[in-house]
């Protein structure tokens, strides 16, 4: 079953960019882990200082696997250090997963229902 993590980061806005920087190489190792589907932070252009994270893990497996990694502790300590005001982080586990467009090309806002 899919994992999904969303992050919400906030820095001191004049260290945020230098400090995504800086983290670049942490996150290229996190994205070349067995199982990393998807792996991003981002500043958000609206909120200065703030980060974005997303990230997916094919399985509750490869998350476990991230949180062991040297990258994972490397990045947490990265980002203590990187002039933290607060941070949310959650974790989603998906048991549907379907395209937003149907065939058409129209969103669909629901799951279709299995009989």
């Amino acid at each position: 079953m899919p994992i999904i993590i969303n992050a919400v980061i906030d820095l001191e806005p004049d260290g945020a960019q230098q400090a995504l920087l800086d983290a670049q190489p942490l996150i290229e190792a996190s994205r070349a882990e067995a199982g990393c589907v998807a792996y991003d932070w981002s500043l958000d252009p609206a909120k200065p200082g703030r980060v974005n994270v997303y990230e997916e893990w094919e399985s509750e497996d490869a998350l476990a696997s991230h949180f062991r990694d040297p990258s994972y502790a490397a990045m947490r300590d990265h980002v203590g250090k990187s002039g933290l005001i607060q941070a949310r982080s959650q974790k989603y586990r998906c048991d549907a997963v379907e395209q937003v467009y149907d065939a058409t090309g129209t969103p669909q806002a629901y799951f279709a229902k299995v009989i």
